[in-house]
């Protein structure tokens, strides 16, 4: 993802992001790669340790602000980096972005790095107008440092380093063969010592094509036409877009030369590049091959989406017939099965593709192109019956919510692991936050009702903070709060290729893993929900349509009498000295979530000379 601000309007703001993986799927070996670091993050966060892991819903949440803060944006259909470029410089703006490509394209005014925003130190210009500090990285200083080298030769670079979308083992060849200056003395690391070398040592060519030349003439004769096609092609991965994506945002709509040739619904383009569809369903469409992103989850239990596999294939059931130009694209990726999708997903603590079969939809379901034609009862019907919830259910339900309950319903149907009453009740409560907030900023409400509300918030506000402060995790717990996470990341694409027949969701007030976690801990200590809610009647009577909603389709023992076991107490007991043995653990990755595998993020130093062997970037 990447901003840009405009330096003529600023108070124009545009956003445009990444949509589904490339159609070439040149950058698989990395995305594999990347699913399998963070599997291994997830599992040091799960054991007390260290790691970053963004949320599930952390897409959903940040478009939905997006919208509430009405900044305009646009969601590419496939790799953005390229698009971006392109209207950045049309637009003479900066691009903000924690991506370090950004360092290699040639952006009229520069790249500032996310990670180099002073965000709590506002700062003002003559008592008017606020801003925040930040470093702008530009590449004609840049290449000033390195004796004036040709900026075109910078796309040359990356790829001999290795990006995401090649990294050729016989670059080690050359690198090793040509005689590479340090340019730095001998305590740098290794890594760091090979990206001077060759910075300086490009330096010293007019252009790429006789740098091109000169690095090939290190490699065996047999290898080298070979190999110049494919660097060749990875670098025009650096050029300018023939993508205009200034006409989205002019017109409301934008044409896209690889979307265009599959032939793909005009309606499912525009809702992608509205971010109405999710980049899953993109994915889903053109690869018929879907990620699914490892969560802070118990890795001895089967993935926290196997849950949720009943839903997904109803979706690939909808876009099984979108286009038949779709059929060389994704045959490409999977054996020659009609109804098969691949499924890359977590197995103990690596990653395996699995095989899924859409689910064979009636005639009316199956033309993806005419899906919108459908009567809201026929989609909603559609929807409801994939979550096994019946609509009567649904009726005393705010319409905010009654995606939620009916999500939460299914997954009662579904858990597979010992889901407790204190973890439904905690998430009903959480579900409150909207209508607490809603209540508290209503002027037509009494008093009474207010400070009620008031109190009721302040107190989730206190569990909230009091889990953050460092309170242990439950593991299995966390394991059946991923299940839902992922029911609801589920239910709401369906939704959103149904054309939402039911409202979408305020995710940032539905859901907060600390929040649901401390309430937990507090129904399974001492209070209780009567106790709780007796402070404001009127989120009690929503609960209670909560419960009530969702109670028919529990399983009979989650309503059983709390017992005690003493090998679940052994467990946490053993769970909680291993969370206290890793907590002390840091990394260097704890820094900020955005800096994993961020290949070219040394060129944004300022003194490249002495940069650390710590910030060496193996």
């Amino acid at each position: 993802m990447a901003m840009l601000f405009s330096t003529v309007f600023p108070s124009i703001q545009t956003w445009s992001s990444d949509g589904g993986c490339d159609i070439s799927d040149k950058k698989l070996t990395t995305l594999k790669d990347r699913a399998r670091e963070k599997i291994q993050m997830a599992h040091s966060l799960s054991v007390g340790g260290s790691g970053y892991v963004c949320p599930l819903l952390i897409r959903e949440v940040f478009i939905q602000v997006l919208i509430k803060l009405q900044v305009c944006f646009v969601q590419c259909f496939s790799e953005a980096d390229r698009d971006i470029m392109t209207l950045a410089n049309h637009w003479n703006c900066p691009v903000l972005s924690s991506d370090s490509d950004f360092c290699i394209f040639d952006l009229k005014t520069g790249f500032c790095p996310l990670n180099s925003f002073q965000w709590r130190n506002i700062n003002t210009i003559k008592g008017t107008q606020n801003y925040i500090p930040a470093k702008c990285f530009s590449l004609d200083a840049f290449c000033h440092h390195f004796s004036n080298m040709n900026k075109a030769l910078l796309p040359l670079f990356a790829v001999l380093c290795g990006n995401d979308h090649i990294n050729l083992p016989i670059m080690e060849t050359f690198l090793s063969k040509a005689r590479l200056p340090l340019g730095a003395t001998s305590s740098k690391g290794r890594r760091h010592h090979r990206i001077l070398g060759l910075l300086n040592w490009l330096s010293h060519f007019a252009n790429p094509t006789e740098a091109l030349d000169n690095v090939l003439k290190y490699l065996p004769k047999k290898d080298r036409e070979n190999v110049k096609e494919l660097l060749c092609g990875s670098m025009e991965e650096y050029q300018q877009s023939r993508v205009k994506l200034q006409d989205f945002f002019q017109c409301g709509t934008y044409a896209c030369p690889d979307a265009l040739n599959l032939g793909l619904p005009e309606w499912v383009l525009v809702a992608l590049a509205k971010g109405q569809l999710s980049p899953f369903i993109s994915d889903a469409l053109v690869l018929r091959r879907t990620i699914l992103h490892t969560q802070v989850e118990n890795m001895q239990q089967p993935n926290a989406h196997r849950i949720s596999q009943p839903i997904r294939q109803i979706i690939y059931g909808l876009l099984l017939n979108a286009s038949p130009h779709l059929d060389k694209t994704s045959r490409n990726a999977l054996p020659p099965q009609p109804l098969a999708f691949s499924e890359m997903e977590r197995i103990n603590k690596n990653i395996k593709t699995s095989i899924i079969d859409a689910v064979e939809l009636a005639k009316d379901h199956s033309d993806l192109s005419k899906l919108t034609e459908l009567s809201l009862r026929r989609r909603q019907m559609l929807l409801l019956e994939t979550l096994k919830v019946k609509q009567t259910i649904l009726e005393p339900i705010p319409a905010s919510l009654k995606l939620p309950v009916a999500v939460s319903c299914y997954w009662l149907q579904h858990t597979e692991t010992k889901t407790k009453l204190h973890h439904l009740q905690s998430l009903l409560l959480a579900m409150l936050m909207g209508p607490l907030t809603a209540i508290i900023n209503s002027p037509g409400k009494e008093e009474l009702q207010e400070d009620g509300a008031k109190m009721l918030y302040a107190e989730f506000q206190r569990v909230k903070v009091q889990t953050r402060l460092g309170t242990r995790l439950d593991l299995d717990t966390a394991h059946i709060f991923c299940q839902w996470q992922s029911c609801l990341q589920m239910g709401m694409y369906l939704n959103q290729l149904l054309s939402t027949p039911l409202p979408e969701p305020d995710l940032t007030r539905l859901y907060s893993g600390s929040l649901v976690h401390g309430l937990c801990q507090q129904l399974l200590a001492s209070t209780s929900v009567e106790s709780l809610l007796s402070m404001c009647p009127e989120a009690k009577q929503l609960y209670e349509h909560l419960f009530n909603a969702t109670r028919s389709y529990a399983p009979t023992e989650i309503f059983l009498p709390k017992g005690k076991s003493n090998s679940k107490k052994k467990r946490q007991k053993k769970q909680n000295t291993s969370c206290s043995k890793n907590r002390g653990r840091t990394t260097a990755h704890t820094k900020c979530w955005y800096k994993g595998n961020n290949r070219f993020g040394l060129l944004m130093d300022e003194n490249l000379e002495e940069h650390s062997e710590a910030s060496d970037l193996e």
